[in-house]
């Protein structure tokens, strides 16, 4: 007797994948590719940064293009080999995730344009550009994915790539601030790791939308109170959230000023974005029970991130403390858990992730300009170039929160939602914090910039590689500070699509199936 066929349709896709859908994939995709082609171009130095600006640009086209999708059409899954969800691997494009995934590629396209004339022949040898791809396809990647065993693969991608980056030019004070920052980011990941192993013995899968539905069913039986405390510490390391915290300020003043920028705007938002992913859309209860603590190392994150700011003489290091002090903002906006609190956490992630690039560009050419870091032996800036001088300005003003820059937006979000459920202490923490950070960044321009010079500073001309990038993103954080009300709506809507993730689960498992 001949056998019927199998049928597959419980277990693969078996209609053809919509064209736009590839959209899910091709970021991450795309960025491998490139960076293997570099990788094999990698004797030819003069080729690097003209195949890979062009290599970001595109990544910033495709993200933009999944943007439109997204708002379309809601969240947008898509699973390798055609199994279906748990069974696949799922990629999940939600608005959360595709606007930090665009974030980060125009913060990424920033610093490859900026690198034109910071990163020299040397450093184009050691794989500056490769590394630059491989960090934003990991970057692309976690910010993507819908599992939560590849977000710890695509974390792993990203270090990778950050270990070679920070490491670029091999001078004895990169080595010391790599071995900082790896310590801590390899105990994070392998507590995110082990985290991940008892995630899947509890839940028996992977799948971050099956998670959320098992979760919300087995809440009473469940330890998702011992998950959750997990991933708070395993990645509020990653995003250096108090108390653990000290290997950034120790570490990011170390690489070249390109390498540093990058962190700043891409890799501890990485951590904010998994946080919200993990304790807003898969652990919403427990996260109601931690938001007391969540809230107490917002607060302390803010204040020592602001105290650090103005007790540093070095540029980078008070740059440093300013993200410190950002991301105690964002975990301010996640305790409160509210879709205005996750709406503000959202808001100030992409403003910081725009804002600290170009921070650090602008400290780049300072140093250029002038030969020094040090608050001690700057001045006379503002006489070297006006137009300088302004974009600075304009960046301290938007870093600190002042309007009508994008900093105050997200500030306001968070105040609000704190104030609706009256903790006016947690609103007291954030605009002190402010003021702290509006000192020490006027400190900076008072020093750096209006003062006359010690001595006359060397005429030296700033490459139109360098301030072209700079000006781009000044321009967008003024943009969005003078017309926030589409970014707003948008940001709106991924908070509440975090909160409530039955658009997600539906994506991922079409007709609760």
């Amino acid at each position: 007797m001949a056998e019927s066929p199998a049928d597959l349709s419980a277990a693969l896709l078996m209609t053809p994948v919509p064209t736009a859908d590839w959209l899910v994939v091709l970021p991450p995709a795309w960025c491998i590719l490139a960076g293997a082609v570099l990788l094999m171009l990698r004797k030819s130095l003069h080729l690097q940064a003209w195949l890979a600006v062009p290599a970001l640009a595109i990544l910033v086209v495709l993200d933009g293009l999944l943007l439109r999708h997204v708002l379309a059409n809601g969240p947008v899954t898509m699973v390798m080999g055609r199994w279906l969800p748990p069974f696949g691997i799922a990629f999940t494009a939600d608005l959360a995730g595709v606007l930090f995934a665009l974030a980060g590629a125009v913060v990424a396209l920033a610093g490859a344009v900026y690198a034109l004339a910071d990163i020299d022949g040397s450093g184009r040898r050691y794989g500056f550009y490769p590394f630059l791809l491989l960090l934003m396809a990991g970057v692309s990647g976690a910010f993507l994915t819908g599992d939560i065993f590849n977000l710890y693969v695509w974390f792993e991608v990203l270090l990778i790539a950050s270990f070679g980056l920070i490491t670029l030019g091999s001078e004895p004070r990169q080595i010391d601030g790599a071995i900082k920052y790896a310590f801590l980011n390899l105990i994070a990941t392998t507590l995110f790791l082990v985290t991940t192993g008892y995630l899947y013995g509890i839940f028996g899968t992977l799948n971050m939308a099956d998670i959320a539905v098992k979760a919300a069913a087995g809440r009473d039986s469940l330890p998702l109170m011992t998950l959750a405390t997990l991933y708070l510490l395993a990645f509020g390391m990653k995003a250096a959230a108090f108390p653990v915290n000290f290997w950034l300020p120790a570490s990011y003043h170390t690489p070249r000023i390109v390498v540093a920028a990058l962190f700043a705007g891409l890799l501890t938002k990485v951590g904010i974005y998994a946080l919200l992913r993990t304790l807003i859309m898969l652990f919403p209860v427990e996260r109601e029970e931690l938001s007391f603590v969540i809230a107490l190392a917002g607060t302390a994150t803010m204040i020592v991130g602001a105290l650090g700011a103005l007790g540093n003489s070095d540029i980078r290091r008070v740059l440093g403390y300013v993200v410190i002090s950002g991301i105690g903002v964002m975990l301010a906006g996640l305790s409160l858990g509210s879709p205005g609190g996750v709406g503000g956490a959202i808001f100030y992630a992409l403003h910081s992730m725009v804002v600290m690039t170009a921070l650090y560009m602008a400290a780049g050419l300072v140093g250029r300009l002038a030969g020094s870091f040090d608050l001690n032996r700057l001045g006379g800036l503002y006489g070297r170039s006006a137009l300088f001088s302004a974009l600075s300005l304009v960046l301290f003003f938007a870093a600190s929160g002042l309007p009508p820059f994008s900093g105050f937006w997200p500030k306001v979000m968070v105040a609000k939602a704190a104030l609706d459920i009256g903790a006016w202490w947690l609103v007291a923490a954030v605009f002190l914090t402010g003021f702290l950070v509006t000192i020490a960044l006027g400190r900076v321009f008072a020093l750096a910039y209006w003062r006359p010079a010690p001595e006359p500073l060397p005429a030296t001309a700033i490459p139109a590689s360098l301030l072209l990038p700079l000006a781009a993103l000044t321009a967008l954080t003024v943009a969005f500070g003078l017309f926030p009300e589409a970014l707003l709506s948008t940001i709106q809507a991924a908070a509440q699509g975090l909160s409530d993730p039955s658009a997600y689960i539906g994506s991922v498992f079409p007709g609760g199936t």
